[in-house]
């Protein structure tokens, strides 16, 4: 059965589960775990839910379906799943509650026989791969009360047209691929989402300009290494067994050129993209960005370590220099662009001088934002098996000690920013503040001002006036 084909099965079955549903209230609860390509599935399966009938519910005591997208790539992850899992227990007996856990947990061997043996009364575990057969599978446990275990090993296949149910009506997130091919030692995804597979530029392209006809003004272009779009298809496109109806694919033929053509695209404002990857950071790819007016110039670099020895522990595939010498380029091309990343802090073999040489990182770039973790060992990876464990203490000081400096070079970066006018995308009422609204500047930093509510999904002229380390001040 090809892609398209087992699309129409599977609306097939929300008719057949529409059907069971009819003249029944019957509601649904969602917990997601991790990044926003985890968000973005989950905005499908909502989509899948609601034209099946279920409606959304905050209260798990009043749903009738409970479903859990999983992560895998923090260690509490897993604790706070199991710990909700077991809440539902005495929830499921009193009101016929069925359970459903997807995500990338669901590819971990050991994670799916704890569910087994601890919560037998689970009725649906589906994997990163068959998600979208969440209506034949709910369809099973409706009708003939049967337990479902949808896991396929292999890498899947990419899947369009599944209903969506967006989070919000100003932002919308587009994933361009899926899997990843680098094999960090520290991260599961790969094991769990399997190799990469990249979208069809003129379905991605569509997607957006239906976001554009629908009012939305950013895009979030998503991946886990986005700017190798099409790298794993390019030999069979280059030999002409890999075409579509519109020949999109003599015309996009890679990240560079995608984000050109989204550009063009009339109603989206500003366009952002994560992850990229240092070592397929393209001349190609930052050309585009200098020339391509909505992409945002805040770029998200990840780093994880300032040190060579470890970036080399890790199978970055860069070093340090080369990282540095990347963001010196960036800077030369685009003078106005400015840098977030992500940092691991203690990594197995990791020493002072190592992290002093992350710090030293830190202070040379400048980042805007720095998303930190305390390394914890992902059972299935390379790093499990690695000697010289960073003790947990000394992990947690060094965290301390960065952050502090983070927060410092944080204070500096706002500072520059008082007495400027920013373009600000509104994105709605301040959540601590109603009298407030807020929004974004390019370099996705909040800000609040006051202001109508006619704003909302609009980009304004906001000049800042003073500055909250987590937040700007300003008015219009």
């Amino acid at each position: 059965m090809n892609e398209l084909e087992e699309i129409e099965l599977q609306k097939e079955y929300i008719k057949k589960v529409k059907e069971l549903n009819k003249n029944k209230i019957l509601k649904y609860n969602i917990l997601t775990m991790g990044c926003q390509l985890n968000e973005n599935d989950s905005e499908k399966i909502c989509g899948m839910l609601e034209e099946m009938g279920y409606i959304a519910t905050d209260n798990i005591e009043e749903a009738s379906l409970a479903i859990f997208n999983t992560c895998c790539v923090r260690e509490n992850a897993e604790e706070k799943l199991f710990g909700k899992i077991g809440e539902l227990k005495n929830i499921r007996k009193n009101n016929n509650l069925i359970i459903a856990i997807g995500g990338c947990m669901m590819q971990e061997k050991h994670i799916i026989e704890k569910i087994k043996k601890s919560f037998p009364y689970v009725d649906i575990i589906f994997g990163t791969h068959t998600l979208h057969k969440l209506p034949e599978n709910l369809y099973k446990v409706i009708e003939s009360k049967q337990k479902v275990k949808d896991i396929i090993d292999i890498n899947g296949k990419v899947y369009e047209n599944l209903p969506i149910k967006r989070e919000s009506k100003i932002i919308g997130s587009v994933t361009i691929m899926y899997g990843c091919n680098n094999f960090c030692s520290y991260c599961i995804v790969p094991y769990v989402r399997g190799r990469e597979r990249s979208r069809k530029p003129d379905d991605i392209i569509n997607e957006v300009k239906e976001l554009a006809k629908n009012g939305y003004k950013e895009i979030v272009l998503l991946g886990q290494n986005v700017n190798s779009y099409l790298r794993s298809e390019m030999e069979e496109i280059r030999a002409g067994k890999r075409t579509d109806e519109k020949g999109l694919y003599s015309k996009i033929d890679s990240f560079a050129k995608l984000l050109r053509e989204i550009n063009k695209i009339e109603g989206i404002e500003r366009i952002r993209f994560i992850s990229p990857h240092p070592k397929d950071f393209t001349d190609d790819v930052i050309d585009a960005i200098k020339d391509s007016n909505k992409v945002s110039k805040l770029i998200h670099l990840p780093l994880q370590s300032g040190s060579t020895k470890m970036l080399r522990a890790m199978n970055r595939k860069y070093t340090k220099e080369e990282y540095l010498n990347l963001v010196q380029k960036m800077k030369e091309k685009i003078p106005e662009v400015k840098f977030s990343t992500d940092i691991i802090v203690g990594f197995a073999g990791e020493t002072e001088e190592d992290f002093e040489d992350t710090l030293d990182v830190v202070r040379k770039v400048g980042f805007e934002q720095v998303y930190m973790f305390i390394y914890s060992i992902r059972k299935g990876t390379p790093g499990e098996k690695m000697e010289n464990q960073i003790p947990e203490e000394i992990k947690h000081k060094r965290f301390d000690k960065l952050k502090h400096i983070v927060e410092d070079i944080m204070a500096e970066n706002n500072k520059a920013y008082i007495g400027t006018n920013q373009k600000v995308l509104v994105e709605g009422l301040s959540k601590n503040n109603e009298e407030f609204l807020s929004g974004r500047t390019d370099s996705n930093k909040i800000v609040v001002f006051k202001g109508n509510k006619s704003l909302i999904g609009k980009l304004v002229n906001i000049k800042i006036v003073s500055e909250h380390m987590w937040y700007l001040k300003g008015e219009i």
